[in-house]
């Protein structure tokens, strides 16, 4: 890995306007920088006001100057490799490609080859690096386990109007998920407030010992636009914004059941937000985790016999990003399917889930 020590100091003076949270007004300052990457230099101490180092929740006034120094990409020495991973779409700007299930996106610890970002390296050019660190192109992110469809920034350009796009919830991304148990009712959304699970580092959960549990709202009133029935758990009270990242943070899911079977279901997810492991969580807490995840399965699910070999077989998630459609960095709407993989396609053969509106014959 190599690194160089010239760091960029940057300044803004707030404009005429009501008082702003700090790291959202440093968000608006330098839209270049995602917000995770503002959230990382604050937790850093890279950002003053008027020469002082505050909280990220301090409410800056126009006229003040804020400041923040930007260290430099750290380049890691990759080797390309050869994955032949599914190409959907590419030009200049970007390419839309589909990442096969075990396969996580970028290195980190215990993943130094077979990553996504190995493999474009071997088929894609000029790929951006973000977060101070060169993970080329990655502007979001699918767990290791799951399969579907990404975009890739391949510039500046496309990758500023695609973090934006995810910043602001403007990207569709629709999922599709073999559950254990068939839900009560047809349709619904999930909503909660996500975080790392302070039990276990390597899950994320949406109850923290000691606080309320976010409202899981298990089906919806189309007619007066509410929920017909709330699962399990109460309404916290909207948190103060300096609790605000202590609190996790939202989290909607909104799904549409598609098959049921014994046991078993199929359903369709549209995420209205994209929180790690997102999905999962919600599935899980209520009661429904997708089948072949054991990270977030639960001991009182047991499939039918007929079904307990191929389940407890699975190595991955039956969880598969099958639609994203964004805005191209020129205008145009953009919109992409693709069909689950040939496990997935086997799982749903002997549940008796026809796939044929997912791309399958």
């Amino acid at each position: 890995m190599t690194e160089t020590t010239t760091d960029e100091l940057r300044s803004w003076t707030v404009p005429v306007g009501p008082a702003e949270r700090l790291d959202r007004a440093l968000v608006r300052a330098f839209p270049d920088l995602s917000r995770s990457r503002v959230q990382a230099l604050l937790a850093e101490g890279r950002a003053r006001v008027d020469g002082e180092v505050v909280k990220p929740s301090f409410k800056v006034m126009s006229g003040q100057n804020l400041t923040l120094t930007v260290p430099p990409v750290i380049a890691l020495e990759l080797t390309p490799e050869q994955h032949n991973v599914p190409v959907l779409y590419e030009d200049d700007d970007l390419v839309v490609i589909v990442k096969p299930a075990g396969m996580v996106v970028h290195p980190s610890a215990g993943h130094d080859t077979g990553t996504l970002v190995h493999a474009l390296l071997g088929q894609v050019k000029n790929l951006s690096g973000i977060g101070g660190m060169e993970r080329p192109g990655i502007v979001h992110r699918l767990d290791g386990g799951t399969s579907g469809i990404m975009v890739v920034a391949k510039g500046d350009r496309a990758h500023r109007a695609l973090s934006e796009q995810f910043a602001i919830h403007s990207v569709e991304r629709r999922y599709l998920a073999l559950i254990h148990r068939v839900p009560l009712h047809d349709r619904g959304t999930f909503r909660s407030r996500i975080w790392r699970d302070p039990n276990n580092r390597l899950k994320m959960a949406s109850v923290v010992p000691g606080r309320k549990k976010p409202v899981i709202e298990e089906n919806w009133d189309d007619e007066h636009d509410r929920p017909l029935r709330r699962g399990p758990g109460w309404e916290r009270p909207e948190p103060e914004e300096d609790e605000e990242e202590s609190l996790g943070k939202d989290a909607i899911t909104h799904w549409t059941l598609r098959y049921r079977g014994d046991r078993v279901a199929a359903v369709e997810c549209k995420l209205e937000t994209g929180r790690t492991h997102q999905v999962r969580v919600h599935l899980s807490e209520a009661g429904h985790p997708i089948l072949g995840d054991t990270t977030y399965s639960r001991r009182d699910c047991i499939p039918t016999a007929a079904l307990r070999d191929a389940v407890t077989a699975l190595t991955h998630p039956m969880l598969h990003a099958f639609r994203l459609a964004f805005d191209h960095p020129d205008g145009r709407r953009l919109s992409f399917t693709a069909p689950p993989p040939a496990d997935f396609v086997e799982m749903a053969r002997l549940i008796g889930f026809p796939l044929t509106d997912f791309g399958t014959a």
